[in-house]
């Protein structure tokens, strides 16, 4: 064991390959269905919206998909990026416990998203497309996209929801300033937008109506536009495994391995890309790691979701998937974690939280707020709202190894920076946040809408 901490590793220590769980699960994942005809869905169906090179990464059961050299170019601006022992954080806790965070807040735009942005814009070149449309929650995402697009020279166009569009005016910025057309959500630009407004001119916006927007705009526009998800699919979370990848060497570093492995989770893809690689291990050799999402009590997903298919949008124009879903008809409440507001949960998830190979727990907001300013008391980091939910569960877990006297290995992943965020934590410091616990009947009314298979 090393008195280290910092675990760093270099350039060429930099993932040559993604990894795709896909290649190791017990069995298939659900198909996806096409709303028309009721039949799984092919390459030719997805072919409006994505080029054929990430299609082909949606479908694919080899194990290790390997990393353009331009992509790997890219990373190198900030990959790899830093495992930290989080010593500070123990000695305020008091715990035995050792904590762990991987930092992806470091990347350029702060946080895990240009993982698979970069590699979405690079398909996308390769496909000769000109254009690209996203929908984009705390806008993490949408300024990932926009970062990508500008170094391949594709133009970007992001439906960013309202109420983060107006909590989070600098990342708005930082997307335009990227060269980003960026439109609250709803709009006026689209039909699904214009219905949800008549229905409700108030409408705070949702992922799945802006998901909605951005789907119908690349799908009328006769081939021009590509639609780029920056969540939930299957490549998305393939993209994401090089934190889990380096997390691994560096675990070499430490000189130990997780126990205990947490990661907030709104569509899935920063816990999967950080644990995907430890679940393969877990899989192949049963090693007692226990994986924890972590999600928000007003976007349960997981543990107040059902297990159906369902649409991954609002207006119902995506194919059908088999998740863990609130109903696409969902409106979250305008808590601060916008990235966590999402109804249904990626395929690969849900799979694994079926079949009971990770845990899932939602929290509420004070008391992540309350974890969030702990930590950057004590590590100096403010970090955003979403991986705050993982601080929290990291803090109560080690908080029970201090009450056991059990010396755990905890590692959690800090999957972006809350520079952005300081409107939440003025909100949390002045007292004005409120909890809020999406309620059952809301699910079971919601569950009305789910188009029966």
């Amino acid at each position: 064991m090393t008195d280290q901490n910092r675990f760093l590793l270099s350039e060429k220590d930099i993932p040559k390959a993604w990894y795709n769980i896909q290649a190791d699960l017990p069995g298939p994942l659900p198909p996806v269905i096409h709303p028309g005809t009721k039949q799984p869905i092919g390459p030719d169906d997805l072919a409006p919206l994505f080029p054929m090179g990430l299609i082909l990464q949606e479908v694919s059961q080899d194990q290790y998909v390997e990393i353009p050299e331009p992509v790997r170019e890219i990373y190198r601006l900030w990959r790899p990026t830093p495992l930290v022992r989080a010593r500070r954080l123990e000695k305020e806790l008091d715990t035995p416990a050792h904590i762990y965070y991987k930092n992806e807040g470091v990347s350029p735009v702060g946080s895990h998203k240009p993982n698979t942005a970069v590699a979405s814009a690079f398909f996308n070149k390769e496909a000769g497309t000109k254009a690209m449309t996203t929908e984009t929650g705390a806008g993490q995402w949408g300024s990932a996209l926009a970062m990508g697009c500008h170094f391949f020279g594709i133009d970007c166009e992001v439906y960013m929801v309202k109420i983060s569009y107006e909590q989070k005016p600098y990342r708005r910025v930082m997307m335009q300033t990227y060269g980003a057309q960026v439109t609250p959500s709803p709009s006026q630009k689209t039909n699904a937008g214009r219905q949800a407004l008549q229905k409700d001119p108030a409408n705070p916006g949702s992922l799945g109506l802006a998901i909605s927007e951005a789907v119908e705009v690349a799908a009328t526009s006769g081939g021009v536009k590509k639609y780029g998800l920056g969540s939930v699919l299957n490549h998305v979370l393939m993209h994401q495994t090089v934190i889990g990848q380096e997390s691994m060497k560096q675990f070499e570093l430490a000189g130990e391995g997780p126990d205990i492995m947490i990661g907030c989770i709104g569509g899935g893809s920063s816990f999967s890309g950080f644990v995907l690689p430890f679940v393969r291990e877990e899989l192949k050799n049963g090693h007692g790691i226990r994986f924890i999402a972590v999600e928000p009590t007003a976007a349960p997903s997981l543990t107040k979701g059902k297990y159906l298919y369902d649409f991954g949008d609002m207006a119902g124009s995506t194919p059908l998937i088999k998740m863990y879903t609130l109903g696409h008809s969902f409106i979250p409440a305008p808590i601060h974690a916008g990235g966590l507001r999402y109804h249904g949960m990626a395929p690969i998830v849900c799979y694994l939280y079926d079949t009971k190979v990770i845990e899932a727990v939602a929290v509420p907001q004070n008391p992540v707020f309350e974890a969030a300013v702990q930590f950057a008391n004590t590590e100096g980091i403010f970090p955003a709202p979403e991986p705050a939910h993982a601080i929290r569960v990291a803090i109560d877990e080690a908080l029970k190894c201090k009450k056991s006297g059990e010396k755990k290995v905890i590692a959690f992943n800090l999957c972006g920076h809350g520079h952005f965020d300081m409107g939440a934590y003025d909100a949390y410091l002045q007292g004005q946040l409120e909890d809020y616990e999406y309620p059952e009947a809301a699910v079971m009314e919601a569950m009305k809408e789910i188009p029966a298979l």
